[in-house]
C-alpha cells in the first residue's frame, strides 16, 4: 500500500483578493483529495496547521512515504503586485524522482488551467522541504493570489484541482486512479480543522 504525505500551507495571514485566504484554500483543496485517494487505495498522513517547518520535515522522515506534497499559493513582489500568474510546480533540483513528479503535476494542472503556458515546472535548490525530504517531494504553488483571476481560478476549482493531484501522484506511483469526480463533499469546512480525521 502506497502513502503519500500532504502539507498545505498554514499562512492564514496570506489573504485572497475577493476573500479567504491560502491556509483555508490548501486545506479545502486536500479536504477534496480524499475521496479521490481513498477510492484509489492511496493512504496519506497530514500535517498539523500548527506544526513548524522542522517538524513537519522531521515527520517526512521518521516514515516511509512513498511522495511528499506540499501546497501553497504565493503573490508577487511588490513592484509586481497583482500582475503575476500561473501555478508553479517545484522540485528539488538533483531528484530526478522528484523532476517526475512534478512534471506530472505539470501537465495534469496544464490540462485544467485557462491559461496553459503559464503552467511550469521549476527546480529549487534551497527549498527545505524539498531537500532535506528523502521521498520524491512536490511544492506545488496553485497560483497568486494577489492576482484578482489566480484566486478566483481557486476558489471556484477546489475540486477539480484536488482530482488533478491526485490523479498525478497515482500516475508517478503507478496505482490505478478512481474518478469521483464532483464530490464536492467539503465546501462547508475543512475536515481536518473539524476534527474528522
Amino acid at each position: 500500500m502506497v502513502t503519500v504525505f500532504l502539507n498545505p500551507s498554514n499562512q492564514e495571514y496570506n489573504e485572497y483578493i475577493g476573500g479567504g485566504n491560502e491556509e483555508e484554500y490548501m486545506n479545502l483543496i486536500v479536504d477534496a483529495m480524499i475521496p479521490y485517494l481513498r477510492a484509489s487505495g492511496i493512504q496519506f498522513e497530514r500535517s498539523n496547521p500548527w506544526d513548524s517547518l522542522s517538524e513537519v520535515i522531521e515527520q517526512t522522515n521518521e516514515q516511509p512515504f512513498d511522495y511528499v506534497l506540499t501546497l501553497q499559493s504565493s503573490s508577487a513582489p511588490h513592484e509586481l503586485s497583482g500582475s503575476l500568474r500561473g501555478p508553479e510546480v517545484y522540485y528539488y533540483a538533483f531528484s530526478h524522482r522528484g523532476r517526475s513528479a512534478a512534471q506530472l503535476v505539470e501537465s495534469n494542472l496544464k490540462a485544467i488551467y485557462p491559461h496553459p503556458n503559464l503552467v511550469t515546472s521549476v527546480p529549487n535548490k534551497t527549498s527545505r522541504i524539498l531537500r532535506d525530504t528523502p521521498r520524491p517531494s512536490v511544492l506545488v504553488n496553485l497560483g497568486y493570489h494577489d492576482n484578482e483571476t489566480d484566486a478566483q481560478w481557486i476558489r471556484e476549482n477546489v475540486d477539480t484541482i484536488a482530482r488533478q493531484l491526485v490523479l498525478s501522484i497515482a500516475e508517478y506511483l503507478g496505482t490505478p486512479f478512481v474518478d469521483v469526480g464532483g464530490t464536492n463533499l467539503f465546501k462547508s469546512g475543512s475536515q481536518y480543522k473539524m476534527g474528522m480525521l
